[in-house]
């Protein structure tokens, strides 16, 4: 008979594919933090991402999907990993926090050729605001008494929202910062010269963009994506694709 410690040798090859069949990892179409080109998910947090798993020795693929399923995916299963999502108090228990991937400032943008001038929040009601369905932008709004359909007019794709703002569809975009730089430049545009940063938002931002489990995944499995989160920071990898995408 095999001594105990060489039978568990054995089966943790075995045991580890299990972990890695069980596990699901969703994120969005959200550049330049997650991203397809040439079919091939990328951008920082996945690459991130995709380093905390290395380090865990887990291959998964990562689907990406619009927000409002994604984040209905992971909420609602267990061993459901969903990346890039901000932390706020209305998730907080919906979700077991790994960690941060992303830094994030967010703001209410106005095409520069505009003459829209925000002091508060307030004085945003009266306009038609872009927003992406259940993004923490649009629940943000909500939460302040914005209605959409009234005031807020929601889409399942950022990218969508700066071509309703190109076009006069709606007068404001709430937005990451690095996501509306980015897909204005996408789209061939200098942000310097056509957006309009008419009111930060910091409230939104926090400490940056999490990956997280649904509460329903074990605290085992969090704990295990929070020391492989960790050591790509210690041993120098985050930094290196921080300088890479940012």
């Amino acid at each position: 008979m095999l001594p105990m410690l060489s039978l568990l040798l054995l089966l943790l090859p075995g045991l580890q594919a299990a972990r890695a069949h069980d596990l699901k990892v969703v994120t969005e179409e959200y550049p330049p933090y997650n991203l397809v080109e040439n079919g091939k998910v990328t951008g920082f947090s996945t690459e991130v991402v995709e380093a905390v798993l290395k380090e865990l020795g887990l291959a998964v693929p990562i689907q990406v999907m619009p927000w409002a399923r994604a984040y209905d995916v992971a909420r609602n299963a267990d061993n459901v990993l969903i990346y890039s999502i901000a932390r706020t108090p209305e998730r907080e228990k919906l979700f077991k926090w790994v960690g941060v991937v992303a830094p994030s400032e967010w703001a209410l943008y106005a095409m520069r050729s505009s003459s829209i001038k925000l002091q508060t929040l307030d004085d945003a009601r009266k306009y038609q605001i872009a927003t992406v369905n259940e993004d923490v932008g649009e629940q943000f709004l909500v939460s302040k008494g914005f209605v959409i359909g009234k005031n807020l007019q929601s889409s399942n794709k950022y990218e969508f929202n700066y071509d309703k703002l190109k076009v006069g569809r709606v007068d404001l975009w709430v937005a990451n910062d690095l996501v509306a730089h980015h897909l204005v430049r996408r789209d061939g545009g200098d942000p310097a010269q056509l957006l309009a940063r008419t009111l930060a938002l910091p409230d939104l931002g926090g400490p940056g963009l999490y990956m997280a489990f649904g509460a329903k995944t074990s605290d085992a499995m969090v704990e295990r994506f929070k020391k492989g989160l960790e050591t790509i920071k210690k041993n120098g990898k985050y930094e290196a694709l921080k300088k890479k995408w940012l």
